[in-house]
């Protein structure tokens, strides 16, 4: 790890290892528990970190090992149901009262002097946001890094499957906590067959073959996808932070399958006037804890020990910053978002992105989206190592994806907040999923996508139906020279499931029907624009 990761700070203490405790849940069930800490004299305060995933590599090294060096207990618990704990593992429902069981089990240990954190990635934020609900006494700090708190939202978006996501979810889920072999096996075996599973009619049950069995939750979550749907109730944990007392420290990337999520996190938290801080850097899902995880540690590292140790000296001086993708440089902002301006940018005819706003609502241009051959994901905010900016030349030059784009920029123009699109959609079969993204596009033509997002719609007639998307957040420099891109299609598969085009469940359809989607001249890409001058050329269009 110190070969790997150049920048991490000098080991302060030799570290001791009790593997294997067992921490009983309040049912009885046997949660099992290691423990590091430091070998030396005098009193640490702990950290709590509760994975589904196991407690070996990569935990162990990067949370037990790194955290115990720099002067914390730390206590890596298997959640219920993984890596050798009792009970049956559910996606949500145990981890509130399974963490509240271990702070009690705390309070027993010699080595315990009250003072406790918590901190880790992923569904190992969600436990956090579990003990959150309740907070013990004892809680005086959490670092949530590319956390969860709404299972609902990690995988559909607006009523659409999150298909990828899904089944990387569900092999990590199902075979993580058995060992890094096992994992890596499953891994592949998905990759094998995952042409099959997600072009499978229908949908429904086809994994269980690329995941080795069948899933009882994976099922669950793919066949309920009405956000209000009882089978959610108590899923999300988002109300924790309207009115969490304890200091929060987000991290997220600005192509994390989360980020959105850690947003809204540092959104609640700001009402609440909770402590809080957030860090956003040039990462996916997992590379914030691979190529980001200098930075991620010595975030992490900094906050705890400012509120666990009272020692403040390695905290930045603002609340947020964010990493401004174009320029490559970091930022420091006193909030998230900060003051803008929102710009409407519109698309012509021509293919071209303007300012100037249309005089009607005509129909612009259409496109055919064939479920028999569903436009394909590039990039973005997956799980896969596929995440984060491509090069969307190929994608492009479909005849089922749309290009509108701006002319060569005069002046730099930063973007800095929430991006969406304000569409103006009709249909022929008055069912459809819209994808749209934003795009820059350098002088040699090379366009990579910055944010994008997914909305689902219904249309009656010609007349056209609008739907805003959003389109994530991002901070984003177009130098001199790049042009502005706003990119439209039928979908993102298999990002996302397929539309049937038919207003049949994704699920379980087992016809498809070609979809003819007209876009409309009064949609807009909306855009947080911060420029020196207009930054664009003559007439200000494409």
């Amino acid at each position: 790890m110190r070969a790997t990761w150049r920048r991490l700070p000098a080991r302060l203490h030799d570290v001791g290892w009790e593997p294997g405790l067992v921490v009983p849940a309040a049912d009885g069930s046997p949660l099992i528990t290691d423990h590091y800490f430091p070998r030396a004299e005098g009193d640490f305060p702990t950290l709590l970190v509760r994975s589904p995933y196991g407690r070996g590599v990569p935990w162990s090294p990067m949370y037990g090992l790194l955290f115990a060096e720099q002067g914390f207990h730390v206590v890596l618990q298997s959640c219920r149901g993984t890596g050798g704990s009792g009970g049956a593992f559910d996606l949500w429902r145990n981890e509130a009262a399974d963490g509240r069981a271990t702070v009690s089990w705390l309070r027993e240990q010699p080595w315990f002097n009250g003072t406790l954190g918590t901190v880790g990635p992923s569904y190992l934020g969600y436990v956090q946001w579990a003990l959150a609900m309740d907070p013990p006494p004892e809680l005086r700090a959490m670092v949530v890094q590319v956390g969860l708190h709404d299972p609902y939202a990690l995988f559909h978006a607006h009523g659409a499957l999150c298909l990828e996501t899904a089944l990387a979810v569900g092999v990590g889920m199902t075979y993580q906590h058995q060992g890094m072999a096992p994992f890596l096996r499953a891994t592949l075996r998905l990759q094998r067959r995952l042409r099959d599973v997600i072009t499978a009619q229908p949908l429904r049950g086809a994994y269980a073959s690329a995941l080795g069995g069948e899933v009882p939750w994976l099922d669950d979550v793919m066949t309920h996808p009405d956000a209000e749907d009882p089978y959610w109730r108590g899923a999300s944990l988002a109300r924790a932070a309207e009115r969490l007392g304890v200091p929060t420290s987000l991290i997220t990337g600005w192509h994390d399958t989360l980020a959105d999520q850690t947003f809204e996190q540092y959104d609640r938290l700001r009402r609440a006037g909770c402590e809080t801080a957030l860090l956003v850097g040039p990462w996916t899902h997992t590379s914030a804890l691979q190529q980001g995880w200098p930075e991620v540690f010595a975030e992490s590292l900094a906050w705890l020990r400012a509120h666990l140790c009272a020692d403040p000296s390695g905290l930045r001086p603002t609340r947020v910053r964010v990493h401004v993708g174009g320029e490559n440089a970091w930022r420091n902002l006193d909030d998230w978002p900060p003051a803008t301006a929102v710009s409407p940018w519109f698309p012509t005819a021509q293919g071209h992105l303007t300012r100037q706003a249309p005089t009607d609502s005509a129909p612009l241009t259409s496109f055919c989206y064939d479920p028999g051959d569903p436009t394909p994901s590039l990039g973005g905010p997956l799980l896969s190592r596929t995440a984060g900016p491509r090069d969307n030349s190929s994608l492009e030059a479909r005849e089922d994806v749309l290009t509108f784009t701006g002319p060569p920029l005069t002046e730099p123009v930063d973007i800095l907040g929430p991006v969406s699109a304000r569409l103006s959609i009709s249909t022929d079969t008055g069912h459809a999923d819209v994808f749209t993204r934003l795009c820059d596009v350098d002088a040699q033509g090379r366009s990579v996508n910055i944010c994008d997002g997914l909305g689902r719609l219904r249309t009656d007639g010609q007349e056209p139906s609008q739907i805003t998307v959003p389109m994530s957040s991002t901070a984003h420099r177009f130098a001199v020279g790049h042009r502005i891109r706003w990119q439209i299609s039928g979908g993102a598969h298999p990002r996302y499931a397929r539309s049937p085009g038919n207003g049949e469940s994704p699920v379980d359809a087992t016809a498809f029907t070609p979809v003819r989607i007209t876009v409309h001249a009064d949609s807009a890409l909306m855009l947080a624009m911060h420029a020196r001058g207009s930054g664009l050329g003559p007439a200000g269009n494409g």
